[in-house]
């Protein structure tokens, strides 16, 4: 499989980091795809978790998670408050959630993640692929943990080695599900080559055209979604 960037070097450059000061531009761009967007109807409803990214709520999901509820599938908020950067500990109430909701559905889930929600989602489907029927995620660091975002500024390199290790480590265990990884080459807080699973099999990459912080409100990251619901 060929990718159209190479791989990941390191975080984005602060000039890039200033582009998501155009995030509130989605706000002008979604209202003119929306009337379409809402024309899509999905045979098959599907129940889903959503998860935001490092330090947001629920609330960043809730414009998309009420357009997937209006296609008639029964999107849920993960209801865990601000997301932390507590990887394992967060990773584990992911885990029981998807356990306990699929329990309750009696069938496998969607899971949604933005950034770190993404990491999150699909370690759970990584370890319970038989609960997960797909994942998505949108600005997320599939390689390397931190090592290739803005939060890298918050370590020093031993921690960000031993971060990046334990991804690896992680990485060997298969992820079985069907993916559809979005990424944005305005993404500034995200290296966009970060986002890309060069080992899993039954993945795809969609590229979108927001910056990191736009993706919530990102129409083509909508669109991804349900054309494959």
């Amino acid at each position: 499989m060929s990718f159209p960037l190479s791989a990941p070097t390191g975080p984005p450059s602060r000039q890039r980091l200033l582009l998501e000061l155009f995030a509130p531009r989605e706000t002008l761009r979604l209202p003119l795809r929306l009337p379409g967007l809402l024309l899509r109807r999905s045979t098959t409803t599907f129940t889903m978790l959503m998860v935001p990214g490092l330090g947001a709520t629920d609330a960043s999901l809730l414009p998309l998670r009420t357009y997937l509820r209006q296609l008639g599938h029964d999107a849920r908020p993960i209801n865990f408050g601000r997301i932390t950067d507590d990887v394992e500990g967060q990773y584990l109430r992911v885990a029981d959630a998807v356990v306990a909701t699929a329990k309750e559905i009696g069938g496998p889930v969607v899971l949604i993640g933005w950034s770190i929600g993404g990491v999150l989602v699909r370690e759970a489907a990584r370890d319970h692929p038989s609960l997960v029927s797909r994942v998505f995620t949108f600005g997320t660091p599939v390689v390397g943990g931190p090592a290739y975002s803005q939060v890298a500024r918050r370590y020093n390199q031993a921690t960000i080695d031993a971060i990046s290790s334990r991804v690896d480590e992680r990485a060997q265990i298969p992820l079985l599900v069907p993916q559809t990884l979005m990424w944005s080459r305005l993404d500034g807080i995200v290296d966009p080559a970060a986002c890309f699973d060069r080992v899993s099999k039954e993945v795809e990459h969609v590229e979108v055209g927001s910056t990191h912080f736009g993706m919530g409100l990102d129409p083509d990251v909508w669109t991804a979604i349900a054309a494959r619901l």
